[in-house]
């Protein structure tokens, strides 16, 4: 369980790396996406993050077409952040394409990682990068080839830590062990989503995790916004672009309404907001190391921050738990029938 601080500061898997528990997600960086905000706010927001002790930043290539890292860049060398760059763990991703009709614009071939990082360390104007993901599964390149690849990078001194987001458990593992077999780089971090509304993870990725020391940092752990608090049976989520969340949603249903309930009721009694009880159920499941937190506006950089400082109560848990209980697949009722016949 994490402590009660931005600045207790957790070792990321089987690296030595030491980061914050609560990230800041750079998604939100740039307008090119219609969602995002302008240079001067993410400005202040870094300055909020950054003043609060916290010292982990998540982007990607291809988040606002490229101004995310760009950003990001314009912050450490001529901005407020000039001179605090190596201060800062700095992690941004490859796999999407920016190039259209380029067939090795994105993937993990070895000719389109290699490009990515350059083009990622250009725009964030350092020379290189503290953790770099493969965003999400390439089925159509081998893993040797990616895995030797990012191992040469780091040989290079052009990345320091890689890790993989959004791919199958099996996939992770045979990557893992890929590498431990060529005594290439190992990967130490898992990037995945996971709320109080997603909790299919639970099975196979949070358990192969745990098993392989690779440090979980949960993205979208309010679910783009349906668990802040804000919306619930009589208050939809507005037309006005104010909102990722849509009326038609699939996740306003009535059984998120009873868990924001219930959220609400525990906010209550804790002294919070729900969207810091909801963080704090996530800070504190076994094998979450840094839970990635994106804001469009300081105000709710700020509150998502606080969440460190919420305390629940075992009770609290099982309530939230048993609110948000997903039914887990094969072979994981079996076994859990049969437990008692091995045990006996």
């Amino acid at each position: 369980m994490h402590g009660h601080a931005i600045t207790d500061f957790v070792t990321l898997g089987c690296s030595g790396l030491r980061v914050s528990p609560l990230c800041f997600g750079a998604m939100t960086f740039g307008t090119e996406w219609g969602i995002g905000t302008g240079p001067d706010e993410s400005f202040a927001m870094l300055d909020a993050y950054l003043a609060s002790g916290g010292n982990f930043i998540d982007t990607a290539n291809i988040y606002t077409k490229g101004h995310s890292e760009k950003i990001l860049g314009d912050y450490f060398t001529k901005g407020p952040g000039r001179g605090k760059r190596d201060r800062v763990v700095i992690a941004t991703k490859f796999m999407g394409n920016l190039w259209p009709n380029d067939p090795n614009g994105g993937g993990a071939s070895r000719k389109a990682i290699l490009h990515a990082v350059e083009d990622s360390l250009r725009r964030l104007q350092t020379d290189h990068i503290d953790l770099l993901w493969a965003h999400f599964w390439d089925r159509h390149t081998p893993v040797e080839e990616m895995m030797g690849t990012l191992d040469t990078l780091v040989k290079q001194g052009k990345v320091r830590y890689i890790g993989l987001s959004d791919h199958p458990a099996w996939v992770v593992t045979k990557c893992q062990y890929t590498a431990l077999m060529n005594r290439w780089e190992p990967l130490c971090a898992l990037q995945i989503e996971y709320s109080l509304l997603q909790r299919t993870v639970e099975s196979e990725l949070m358990s192969m995790a745990r098993d392989l020391n690779l440090g979980v940092t949960p993205w979208s752990p309010l679910r783009g916004g349906v668990l802040s608090g804000k919306f619930d049976r009589h208050t939809p989520p507005p037309d006005d672009g104010s909102t990722r969340v849509k009326k038609e949603s699939n996740y306003l249903n009535e059984r998120s309404y009873a868990l924001i309930d219930l959220l609400r009721e525990i906010a209550a009694e804790r002294g919070c907001t729900v969207a810091q009880a909801a963080l704090r159920w996530l800070l504190d499941q076994n094998g979450v190391t840094s839970v990635i937190i994106g804001a469009r506006h300081s105000n709710q950089l700020q509150d998502n921050l606080g969440a460190c400082a919420v305390r629940l109560t075992a009770d609290d848990h099982r309530r939230l738990d048993e609110a948000s209980k997903v039914e887990r697949p094969f072979p994981w009722d079996f076994l859990d029938m049969v437990k008692a016949g091995i045990q006996n």
